[in-house]
């Protein structure tokens, strides 16, 4: 059914940049809308980045200005292009598809990867 593989993360000095990726498989009708989500410590996990089947993209307004996201349907790629990145940036980072219910940033997701770990000193 449908397989979302995060890769990508690593370990990025204050001020750095990051790409991730997440290689998507799967029915395209869940493969519409898709979103970046991440988990810092302490903290709830948060969506900051999601695009839709036009491709026009929304921001948590932590990340807006510094984060893109992108997707290649030929490739069937998810990327979150990282820049001017700083320590609360640091935690695990997991693409999503097929929204189920609620808001882009805040809904419900169905499909999930298994995240890939992005650490900012």
């Amino acid at each position: 059914d449908v397989q979302l593989v995060e890769s990508g993360g690593g370990s990025v000095q204050t001020g750095g940049s990051l790409r991730l990726s997440c290689a998507f498989s799967g029915p395209p009708a869940k493969m519409s809308y898709m979103a970046w989500f991440r988990r810092t410590p302490g903290q709830e996990r948060e969506g900051i980045a999601y695009i839709d089947d036009m491709g026009r993209p929304t921001y948590a307004d932590t990340v807006k200005g510094r984060f893109t996201i992108s997707k290649d349907g030929t490739d069937n790629v998810l990327y979150l292009q990282m820049t001017n990145l700083n320590v609360e940036d640091t935690g695990m980072y997991y693409c999503a598809a097929g929204l189920v219910r609620g808001s882009c940033l805040r809904g419900e997701y169905m499909h999930w990867g298994q995240g890939t770990q992005v650490t900012v000193s």
